[in-house]
């Protein structure tokens, strides 16, 4: 049976899923959802996610809510030690970037986007303010090294990659961080890798 993933084309928090789907070979099910009808605040999606948020996956009898918790579970289950390592250190380091990308990566250049591109009532200035400090510490950890987490990619880089490589949509361009742009051009080499509208 094959995965449904209730999906926003727009969404980077969607589209993580949907690019580890790919990097993996994982089919879904693709089940658009009206989010201006506000189809996620009323049944069925309410009543398989309280939250009332997408993405949303359905494997079976399992119902999966959030991204990152979407992508650890697809890791664990498709991807193995490659994408999510079980050692202590190594699930910890992954771990680390999977709450950058909930927090610094969500209150930053995500918050700019959604005031930018989608009209949201939310203080971009602080979003920006936000956005440059987590870049600024992005562009020095991958002057260190190729990746986020480990020595190659795992789902830290799909959860932390999509919002930052829309930062020019919330007025956060990547110029001033080489290492950046040069990471999301790495990950947008990975093998079955797709985009979404604005990367």
């Amino acid at each position: 049976m094959t995965a449904k993933l209730y999906d926003l084309e727009l969404s980077g928090n969607c589209y993580k899923v949907r690019l580890l789907a790919a990097l993996l070979g994982v089919p879904l099910e693709i089940v658009p959802v009206d989010l201006a009808a506000g189809a996620h605040k009323k049944p069925p999606l309410i009543d398989l996610n309280p939250f009332g948020e997408i993405p949303l996956l359905v494997d079976g009898d399992l119902v999966v809510r959030d991204s990152q918790a979407i992508l650890v579970y697809i890791a664990r289950k498709w991807g193995g030690e490659r994408w999510l390592p079980t050692d202590p250190a190594g699930l910890a380091r992954v771990a680390e970037w999977l709450m950058v990308a909930e927090n610094e990566i969500a209150g930053g250049p995500s918050d700019a986007r959604r005031h930018d591109r989608f009209g949201y009532d939310l203080d971009v200035a602080a979003a920006r303010k936000k956005a440059r400090r987590i870049l600024g510490l992005m562009q020095i950890r991958l002057v260190q090294q190729p990746w986020l987490a480990l020595d190659r990619a795992t789902i830290a880089d799909i959860a932390c990659m999509p919002y930052v490589a829309l930062g020019h949509e919330g007025g956060v361009p990547l110029d001033d961080y080489p290492a950046v742009r040069a990471w999301v051009d790495r990950v947008k080499a990975l093998p079955g890798f797709i985009g979404m509208p604005g990367l």
